[in-house]
């Protein structure tokens, strides 16, 4: 019997799983969120660490940089924007838009403490790349117990 059961549990959350990533693929297509925490609208991440370094690769097409914020705070790197819509002349019948337009904010925790006062960015073919150096780490201190 509790082998039934375990499949049984195993099959509702396969079927749970698949019907979540349905409605959120058909959603997401709308630009609506449908889950908490989930990333609908935001621009896409990489977050890549060597030695002294941590650098983040961010794709903003057709974004000013005057239009981009960019803090860390807590250890938490925030980059946020708006993406006006470009005034098109004439009396054009879209059939179809896809990009997307208006404000944007992204929140990521970094793995490590960074030097703030040191962060350089820069802008280049719809990237923004965000170069963070690392704090050395804190040198473990040894601390002597007296027994009295």
């Amino acid at each position: 019997m509790t082998k039934l059961t375990l499949w049984k549990n195993q099959e509702m959350s396969k079927l749970r799983k698949d019907m979540d990533n349905l409605f959120s693929r058909l959603w997401s297509s709308f630009g609506v969120s449908v889950f908490p925490g989930e990333r609908a609208g935001a621009p896409y991440i990489d977050l890549s660490e060597a030695e002294d370094t941590l650098t983040v690769k961010v794709e903003l097409p057709g974004i000013n940089p005057e239009d981009m914020n960019i803090s860390v705070e807590n250890d938490v790197l925030t980059i946020s924007g708006e993406k006006y819509d470009e005034n098109i002349e004439g009396n054009g019948y879209y059939h179809r838009v896809e990009r997307r337009f208006g404000s944007f904010s992204r929140a990521v925790r970094l793995p490590c403490r960074v030097k703030v006062e040191e962060i350089k960015a820069t802008y280049k073919k719809g990237i923004l790349y965000i170069v963070m150096p690392k704090c050395k780490p804190e040198e473990p201190r040894s601390i002597k117990v007296e027994v009295t």
